[in-house]
């Protein structure tokens, strides 16, 4: 896949790059470290420059987060509370339980999506429960379009400083990804531990 991606952004440049970004954030195998710092290398051997691959990966970025979104929104809480009524009963929820998660992420999801563009795997799949909590738009297109620009921006500048030893970031990115899920994991497993226990406080 890192030769077809490099082939693609040699042949198309900004537009290639706009187009990957685009489709990493729908489709997150699609690894945007090798998009990002190899884009920031070919700023030191073609006429694209940095603020260039910046500006049209985040366009890219933003794109790709608005159709997650728009999947979001069909899959709406109501919609998602009728399934969980029908087969909740397997994982021991119920459509209140949902009604609670859609109620926190109104209340932190600013700063879910804001935070959650900053993090592998995470970064593409948070604008669909923005999209399933009707977050404002407006505000989740700022802080999509803002978390997007820092990640964009630090990975780029990385990729232009190392030059042609970009793909050494590449390595670096895969262990913080690595980190990260296993963090994730772990987090997972313990909120899943937590619920449950509050949740037979809560029967007894």
């Amino acid at each position: 896949m890192e030769n077809w991606i490099t082939e693609v952004m040699n042949m198309y440049g900004y537009i290639g790059i706009l187009l990957l970004i685009a489709l990493e954030n729908i489709l997150p195998p699609i690894p945007s470290e090798v998009i990002l710092t190899f884009g920031g290398f070919m700023t030191t051997t073609s006429n694209m420059s940095i603020i260039g691959v910046i500006a049209v990966s985040t366009v890219g970025s933003v794109i790709g987060a608005i159709a997650l979104y728009g999947i979001g929104l069909l899959i709406d809480v109501n919609r998602l509370g009728k399934i969980v009524d029908k087969w909740g009963y397997i994982l021991r929820l119920t459509s209140k339980d949902i009604d609670k998660a859609n109620a926190w992420f109104h209340k932190f999801g600013v700063w879910t999506v804001l935070l959650g563009r900053l993090v592998p795997l995470v970064r593409s799949l948070i604008s669909i429960p923005a999209g399933m909590a009707h977050m404002n738009f407006g505000i989740f297109l700022l802080f999509t379009t803002v978390g997007s620009l820092i990640w964009n921006s630090v990975l780029v500048t990385l990729g232009a400083a190392v030059g042609a030893s970009w793909n050494t970031i590449v390595g670096y990115m895969d262990t913080y990804s690595n980190t990260t899920l296993l963090v994730l994991v772990v987090i997972f497993v313990l909120f899943i531990i937590l619920f449950l226990k509050n949740r037979v406080k809560l029967n007894n």
